[in-house]
């Protein structure tokens, strides 16, 4: 490895040195760290790479289409986010079991049970739930079949991006805490969550990595929508401009990366995450480079600040490799046993090394801030 390439580049090759075939599952965190390879072939023009993210997603498609270890009776939002894969070997081969993986997604999200307010449950195990996580998992997808398959959709297509528009404004006006700007992690329509507060439905704590999901969703969203739709992508654009004073208030100033709980700062058992710092980034840069913002140098500011904690966060191995540090493993609500979405439940979940949650968004802010410069 040339320890002269890019910092993402390394990072992409140490993932491939550490990652086989046998290791891929259908599932969100391997679809978000494939997608972070492919970007990097992108910008690098390099067909080695693409090739290799190929050959690991077709160990998962059958001939016939079939996605391997999919679950469809499960209506869990965290199996669509893999399927963004899918529409650029699509296009590139035209190859039909592609196109039918996609639309055995598609069809997932139509019969996906929702709220009574019209948002997509984030699984069948979790009725009248939403969470912000579900937003990153579903949204992007939906709108890129509803761009791609544009001769299919052109008819309704308005009605169907005022479908996906809807679940940020729903999901927004649920969980948005007028005090601080931020959005707790979910929401509970029925009230029937011990997590659940009340009076709002909302669980009790603003968790880092949910509002990075969300923020890192919504600007993925905009890729999509057609400049016509202007008032769809003002909104989009009007729910992301309200975040970046929040995200900006709770960056650390001393590190440049952000807390597991956001608004608990250095409270006992606290600690800077990762992950969430790395999804910021990303939307920050993202943020500047599409001209999405107003307050470039605010904007700018905070994103530098966050690349460089990033960095304090890579170690290096004998060999050479690129290791990321500081990540929480996995944090939920509900369940058994029983995620109660406490402060003490946030904090006391598993903090690892080179998890794909971690190193995808990584590599994504990395990227983005290619772009920028």
């Amino acid at each position: 490895m040339n320890p002269a390439s890019p910092v993402f580049e390394r990072m992409t090759l140490s993932i491939m040195k550490r990652y086989t075939p046998e290791q891929v599952k259908w599932h969100y965190e391997h679809g978000l760290v494939l997608q972070a390879i492919l970007k990097t072939a992108d910008f690098l023009d390099n067909p080695t790479y693409r090739a290799w993210v190929k050959s690991m997603l077709d160990t998962k498609i059958t001939e016939n289409g079939g996605i391997v270890s999919y679950r469809e009776g499960e209506f869990n939002l965290d199996q669509i986010n893999m399927g963004k894969l899918l529409f650029v070997f699509f296009a590139e081969t035209r190859e039909k079991k592609y196109q039918k993986a996609l639309e055995t997604l598609r069809e997932q999200l139509e019969r996906q049970p929702r709220t009574k307010a019209g948002g997509f449950w984030h699984k069948q195990i979790y009725p009248f739930q939403m969470w912000l996580d579900g937003l990153y998992m579903a949204e992007p997808f939906y709108a890129q079949y509803v761009a791609t398959f544009n001769q299919e959709y052109k008819k309704n297509r308005e009605s169907y991006f005022d479908d996906i528009v809807h679940q940020f404004v729903l999901l927004e006006s649920k969980a948005r805490d007028l005090k601080t700007g931020l959005l707790y992690h979910a929401w509970d329509e029925s009230r029937a969550q011990k997590w659940a507060d009340p009076a709002t439905g909302c669980s009790p704590h603003f968790w880092g990595r949910a509002l990075g999901w969300f923020s890192m969703a919504l600007l993925d969203v905009l890729d999509f929508i057609p400049n016509e739709l202007a008032s769809h992508r003002q909104t989009l654009l009007d729910i992301s401009n309200r975040l970046v004073a929040p995200i900006l208030q709770y960056q650390d100033a001393k590190s440049g990366l952000w807390y597991q709980v956001l608004d608990a700062g250095s409270r006992p058992g606290n600690y800077l995450e990762t992950s969430c710092s790395a999804m910021f980034t990303y939307f920050l840069h993202k943020l500047l480079n599409k001209g999405y913002t107003e307050h470039i140098e605010a904007v700018k500011s905070g994103a530098d600040l966050g690349l460089r904690g990033l960095m304090s966060r890579v170690r290096e191995d004998a060999d050479g490799g690129l290791h990321l540090g500081g990540i929480c493993a996995v944090a939920g609500l509900g369940g058994d046993p029983y995620r109660d979405g406490s402060f003490a439940y946030y904090v006391r979940e598993p903090v690892v090394e080179d998890d794909f949650k971690g190193v995808g968004p990584f590599i994504l802010a990395l990227l983005e801030a290619e772009y920028f410069k």
